[in-house]
């Protein structure tokens, strides 16, 4: 056992290297620069659609509105709290710049997964609309790529119940028995109990408990977060100028402190920012292509806004609690870490709100991956495994609270990495497509 688990480590540190986060934000960069910043310019009328179309009705299941709280409640989880934290550990504050950086590249490739997500989506025997990267790679780059979109299809069905399940529910059970002395056991049953009442009400379930829960907790997080940090109003400008000067010194509280180099900050911001927003990993199109809408330019501007949301606003709100609190130099990591930041600034119920977070973050994230990994399993098996899968992942949550998931981890984290590699591939050679749907959107704007 230890052997497979040593042999995980070094695939994933493989997978997850300078080649796997040079794509990924190559990519972003790539397609930014084709859509002459398009995603970046076009913000504002993002923020417009996004408003109007909470009462859509067109073709789809859910309002754009809901795809895109559905994909939140999927990315919004433990990396805007325990992976920031450990992004600053590993590498520094710098990190939190690169993060920026990857996330701000990210628009793009979000906003391109989703326009092709709407454009090769299909409906599928029970009168539902589907779609993803296994959809547009079979459909946009025709049948000599099957075997990469059933690839994909493969990697992202197993990678869901890692990280956004077992994982996931791991995460919760250990923060309410540390904080709130909650066994696992019971906050198993509750998270199962829960997700059942939700997951088995299909897409259009998810996404209305997602249309009030991501906005809700978001709002709240980053409401504690900005009181934490107006009450600390002088140490701002110092914190933003130690995140700017360590992107490109290098300085890093791994192990106490020890330097750790500007690649230290790049690998771990740009490894983290993707973690939290999953720009190029093909999962939050998949949401996107259940949205109703006929203009996918229009969908894939309301899908950038996630990575706005996700890595710009609130894994923003955790680092500067981190940084401005000074604890990122005294040893703790992950969610401990940010636990200790809140509790610096708020004695007494400042890990309160690092518990709740996580708790509600990790929840919805469970939600959001059900739909993927269902999705994925459908496009392998056809319509039949629905029923099968969702028990299944319901029977496999309970498992994740009560176990010790290294192994977990680390074959979830190297099927995400798996699952980037096809989508990629498929944005590169879908790019023309992209580019001229885009150009004729920007005629018309």
């Amino acid at each position: 056992m230890k052997q497979l688990e040593s042999w995980l480590t070094e695939l994933s540190a493989i997978v997850w290297g300078p080649v796997m986060l040079a794509l990924l934000l190559g990519i972003g960069i790539f397609l930014t620069v084709g859509f002459r910043a398009f995603p970046w310019l076009f913000v504002p009328r993002a923020l417009v659609i996004l408003w109007r179309s909470r009462k859509l009705h067109q073709n789809g299941d859910i309002t754009p509105f809901q795809a895109l709280m559905t994909a939140l409640s999927a990315t919004i989880g433990t990396g805007n709290i325990a992976g920031v934290a450990t992004a600053i550990v590993m590498g520094g504050p710098g990190a939190v710049f690169w993060m920026w950086l990857t996330a701000l590249f990210g628009m793009a490739t979000k906003y391109a997964e989703a326009v092709l997500a709407v454009k090769y989506r299909e409906i599928d025997e029970l009168g539902q609309h589907v779609g993803g990267p296994m959809y547009y790679i079979n459909n946009g780059l025709g049948k000599n790529w099957r075997w990469l979109a059933w690839l994909f299809a493969l990697f992202g069905m197993l990678a869901a119940f890692g990280i956004g399940n077992m994982v996931q529910a791991n995460s919760v059970a250990d923060a309410l028995d540390t904080q709130l002395q909650i066994p696992a056991t019971l906050s198993g049953a509750v998270i199962t109990l829960l997700a059942a009442g939700v997951i088995v009400g299909g897409i259009k379930r998810i996404a209305d408990v997602a249309a009030m829960l991501v906005p809700l907790m978001a709002l709240s997080y980053i409401a504690a977060s900005l009181y934490v940090i107006g009450g600390n109003i002088e140490l701002v400008p110092g914190a933003f100028r130690l995140i700017v000067e360590s992107a490109f010194s290098g300085t890093a509280a791994f192990g106490g402190f020890a330097g750790a180099g500007v690649w230290a900050a790049i690998r771990f911001g740009v490894a983290r920012g993707i973690f939290s927003n999953e720009a190029g990993l093909g999962s939050a199109p998949i949401a996107h292509a259940a949205a109703q809408t006929k203009d996918p330019v229009q969908q894939g501007m309301v899908a950038m806004l996630g990575t706005l949301i996700d890595t710009l606003l609130v894994c923003s709100m955790t680092a500067l609690v981190i940084v401005i609190s000074g604890v990122w130099l005294d040893g703790e990591n992950g969610a401990a870490l940010s636990t200790l930041a809140f509790d610096r600034s708020l004695p007494g119920w400042g890990g309160y709100i690092v518990v709740c977070g996580l708790s509600v973050f990790a929840f919805t994230t469970l939600l959001g991956w059900s739909y993927y990994g269902e999705r994925c399993a459908e496009y392998l098996f056809g319509v039949k495994i629905i029923w099968p899968y969702r028990l299944l992942w319901l029977v496999a949550i309970p498992f994740g609270a009560l176990g010790k998931l290294t192994m977990i981890w680390l074959l979830a984290d190297v099927l995400n990495g798996l699952m980037a590699l096809p989508n990629l591939l498929a944005l590169a050679l879908l790019s023309p497509v992209l580019f001229r749907l885009t150009r004729d959107y920007w005629k018309t704007a």
